[in-house]
């Protein structure tokens, strides 16, 4: 049977990949551009490299009184650190608009609300629907390989080490990796950078 060219053989290790493209990113802007709830879940999570279990606890309260340029700060589910994240400004503009679709949101309200409003989340999307909505977002583009909830947060790393030069230190740090060949690996840019190398000539 063939599978969907978004989606890892049955049994495989899934090794979700980031997007990669500038363009492919612009593009599910696009198609999300009608839709507050999703365009807000796709632009805070590639700007700001939160797990999806973290982003889906962003509250209304967390970002409904900032400016660019500041920040509010979250306990990680899965290592228990306090994280602060900076809003720059495509998570502002994004998070004013979607708080303005939520009119009656209270602060304490999850930002990103499930449609099923009794639901035994309280409201919080669980990770396994927004890994089946960023799949979907990645086959509307035609954009070929294994996408999932954890693209987001690859796609910050992948973007800022390839088009906003951000050093591997400092990606090393904001992903918590205790090496930079982790790193490296994780963003899946090493390979990449190492046969740019040998293409440069002397």
């Amino acid at each position: 049977m063939k599978r969907a060219f978004n989606h890892p053989a049955k049994g495989s290790s899934i090794r979700v990949d980031p997007i990669r493209d500038a363009k492919d990113i612009r593009l599910i802007k696009k198609i999300l551009s009608d839709q507050p709830r999703n365009l807000a879940l796709f632009v805070v999570g590639i700007n700001t490299n939160l797990r999806a279990s973290d982003l889906l606890r962003i509250k209304v309260g967390d970002v409904r009184y900032l400016k660019i340029g500041e920040y509010f700060t979250l306990r990680e589910k899965k290592t228990g650190k306090l994280r602060s994240i900076t809003v720059n400004k495509a998570v502002f503009e994004v998070t004013a608009d979607l708080i303005a679709s939520i009119p009656f949101a209270q602060d304490d309200d999850f930002l990103f609300q499930s449609r099923k409003k009794n639901s035994a989340s309280g409201g919080m999307l669980t990770v396994s629907y927004l890994n089946s909505l960023v799949k979907e977002w990645c086959r509307e583009i035609n954009l070929r390989g294994n996408y999932g909830a954890h693209t987001l947060r690859k796609t910050f790393g992948y973007i800022h080490r390839t088009v906003f030069g951000t050093d591997i230190p400092t990606l090393m740090e904001m992903f918590n990796h205790s090496s930079q060949r982790q790193t490296l690996t994780y963003l899946g840019i090493q390979p990449r950078e190492i046969n740019d190398a040998y293409l440069k000539e002397i």
